[in-house]
Parts: structure tokens; sequence; C-alpha cells
């Protein structure tokens, strides 16, 4: 699979499934996923590919959606990896009225999706621990008024790693950033070996986000990208 022949496009509603696919494959051994959903026993991934397709749904209208094909395989429509990044937002910018009407879509997709599947799973106490670590952290580091670029989410397959696709998915918003001057900043549930493959792309660590629930503690690793000059 050599990287000339993948291809990176936004998302589309028909990779959706593809794209569910790939977020659920790749972190079925996450650790921030583990910790989060930590009984396994009521896990329903039902649920969870009902939540993660309204959040693709969103990401398609307010965020930049990319994902990942081989072009020459058997397999051309199979998604072998997304990432999603937030457009970064100036200081000081309030929310239009487009923006809010968004948030209260999704929010009522999500309370629809809860009632009718329950929790599925998720441990509601330690998902607000990690909003409020969180919202700590961003506040902390994101000091430049311009904004960050902020890669939310990003998934290879593990058949498909290796292979470039997660640089590729990089750079389509790291050029982008760059051009514009601006910083790019992501959040690691992984200290190795993705911190070292996230160096390697430009970005540094600048905090350890600690989520403690009671002693039991999942470690985030918060980076940040400089913009970068062309070679």
């Amino acid at each position: 699979m050599p990287t000339s022949t993948i291809s990176i496009s936004l998302l589309r509603e028909e990779d959706i499934p593809g794209a569910v696919d790939a977020v659920q494959e790749a972190f079925a051994e996450d650790p921030y996923n583990l910790w989060v959903y930590n009984d396994r026993s009521k896990l329903n991934l039902k649920r969870n590919r009902v939540s993660l397709g309204i959040r693709c749904r969103w990401g398609i209208r307010n965020a930049l959606f990319y994902v990942a094909k081989d072009l020459i395989s058997g397999e051309k429509d199979k998604v072998l990896g997304i990432a999603m990044w937030m457009p970064p937002r100036q200081a000081g910018l309030k929310k239009t009225w487009g923006e809010w009407l968004e948030e209260w879509k999704l929010w009522c997709q999500q309370v629809g999706m809860n009632v009718w599947y329950g929790r599925g799973g998720l441990n509601v106490k330690r998902y607000y621990i990690w909003k409020q670590r969180q919202a700590e952290a961003q506040s902390e580091i994101w000091t430049d008024p311009n904004g960050y670029y902020f890669c939310n989410i990003i998934v290879v397959l593990p058949e498909a790693q290796g292979k470039g696709i997660g640089r590729a998915l990089f750079r389509e918003v790291t050029q982008k950033a760059d051009a514009e001057g601006r910083r790019c900043y992501l959040e690691s549930s992984r200290d190795e070996p993705n911190t070292k493959i996230y160096e390697a792309m430009g970005f540094h660590f600048v905090k350890q986000m600690d989520c403690d629930d009671d002693g039991d503690i999942c470690q985030l690793y918060c980076m940040v990208r400089e913009p970068q000059s062309p070679p």
C-alpha cells in the first residue's frame, strides 16, 4: 500500500459506516475508552455506533473531517483512517446563531439517543471529570488569540498503520495551519508510541492531563504544534 495510492477526502454520508467501524476497531483497547467505559459488561456497541454516527454528521457540517482510502485496493471504498479537526476560533469571537443551532441539534439528538438506548455503559461521572480537566487544560494552554486547529480525533486501522496514512491525514490541516500562521493542538490518550509519532509531525508536549476518579487515573497528553515555514 504505497502512500501515493492513498486518497484523503472530506467525509461524506456514505463514508459514515466505514468511519464508525474504524473508530470502534482502533479504540477498542484505548486507555481513555477503557477508563470511561470501565464496566465492559454494560458496553452497548450499537448505541456507540449511533452516537458516533451523530457525531460524524455533525462533523460534516461543522468540522474538517477527513477519511483515508486506498485507490487501488480491492476495497477502494473502505475507510482506512479518519481525522476530525475543529477549526480555530479567535479569542472573543461570539458564536453565531447557526453555531448555537448546531449545538442545540446535537444536544437534542444525543438526548434522544440516551432515552432510547440508555448510557450504553458510559460512566457519566468519569465523562464529566474528563470534560472538566479538558476545559481546564485548554484554558491554560490556548493562549494564542488567533485560535488553534484542534485534532479532536485521529485513527488509522491497525492493518493500515505504518504506511503514512496518519501523516497524510495530519498534513491536510497542518499545511493549512502553516499557511495561516496558526497553531495546532491535540490530546493523546497514549504516551508511547503516540507522542513520539506526533513529535515527528512537529508537535511538542505541553501538559499532562490527569483525569482522577478516586485514584483510578486516566492520563492524557496535551501537545501543540507551532506554525512552520516551508522548507
